[in-house]
């Protein structure tokens, strides 16, 4: 049966009420960030604060998130045909982003294209994603959220990893003058596969297969350390925009935010509907999936290479702020398309 005008505006205010209240309390835990960040809570050295904290998320936090994710994801349950709707035009954006980023590591070194990709592409699909779809979605589409979102971290940033350490090889040979590919070939793999983000991902699989599943113990740790990612990570955003500001890089931070949550999202709806053939729900959890404003892990892989990390603060903090008014305009075009 379908709702009532009273009842789907009253649905509307409720969602426009969470979204508010996630929006906010995002906002407020990087001012406390900040605010440390300012007062020297946590150090007189901001930017060996700010990397410090990002050290420890990149190398604890998240691997064990990651970790812990692939050895219980359920690969013969997922909505394979709704993951690929979401997943090509978002690697197709991170790759066209890396593209047109490559004049970058004349000036911010290697590894700064990738960090650009990421940011690009990565959105704040758990603090702010997953209240959103439950909001908006229901339980039908909250499931098709979390079904993505398993996978979102795994895939985008892997992916931004070998870029990284990729050209992170190759500015290495470079340098040191003519090597063989081999030895080229081999230091690159070796720093891919042994990389916070990539090894968890890998020994995490290699576990899922086993069917062995997790030990309670072991799985009461991994969940412990996996909840501190968002705290630590949005605190971390907090210090960092505390010692590095955005002088120089809001342009920059600008042009991120336009295609995080402008492009992204419209290539999402054309590839998804058209391409794929997504309509109703589906459709609409990838679409505001993709317009999700930038995730905190770009800030994580700024600080891992130590490039752009102004650049990615300013781009999470002005997406967050500008997702009020985006989010607001691909629900009309869903419900455009819808009618």
């Amino acid at each position: 049966m379908a709702s009532s005008p009273a009842r789907r505006g009253a649905e509307q205010d409720a969602m426009t009420l969470v979204v508010f209240q996630k929006l906010l309390a995002i906002l407020l835990a990087i001012g406390l960030g900040y605010v440390a960040g300012r007062a020297r809570w946590l150090g007189d050295d901001q930017p060996v604060v700010a990397r410090v904290l990002g050290n420890i998320a990149f190398t604890v936090f998240v691997p064990a998130l990651l970790f812990r994710t692939t050895a219980r994801l359920d690969l013969g349950t997922l909505p394979w045909r709704t993951v690929s709707a979401f997943f090509v035009p978002a690697l197709a954006v991170l790759f066209a982003s890396y593209a047109w980023s490559r004049g970058e590591r004349e000036r911010h070194g290697p590894s700064a294209a990738a960090v650009r990709a990421i940011s690009t592409s990565f959105g704040n699909s758990v603090q702010l994603g997953i209240p959103f779809a439950a909001a908006l979605f229901g339980e039908a589409g909250l499931g098709i959220h979390i079904a993505l979102v398993s996978l979102h971290a795994l895939v985008l940033l892997s992916v931004a990893t070998t870029l990284a350490e990729l050209d992170i090889a190759h500015a290495h040979a470079a340098h040191a003058g003519a090597r063989s590919v081999a030895h080229t070939l081999g230091l690159t793999l070796r720093n891919t596969v042994l990389h916070p983000v990539i090894l968890p991902v890998l020994a995490g699989l290699a576990w899922n297969f086993t069917g062995l599943g997790l030990h309670s113990v072991a799985d009461e740790v991994l969940v412990m350390l996996s909840d501190a990612v968002v705290p630590v990570c949005l605190v971390l955003i907090g210090v960092t925009l505390a010692a590095y500001g955005v002088r120089g890089r809001v342009r920059a931070a600008i042009g991120v935010t336009a295609v995080k949550l402008l492009v992204l999202p419209a290539l999402v709806l054309v590839v998804a509907h058209w391409v794929f053939g997504l309509a109703g729900t589906p459709l609409a959890v990838v679409v505001m999936l993709g317009a999700m404003p930038v995730g905190s892990n770009a800030l994580i892989l700024a600080q891992r290479y130590r490039t752009l990390e102004a650049e990615a603060t300013a781009a999470i903090v002005l997406s967050t702020f500008a997702f009020a008014a985006t989010a607001t305009l691909w629900l009309g075009v869903l419900a455009w398309l819808a009618r």
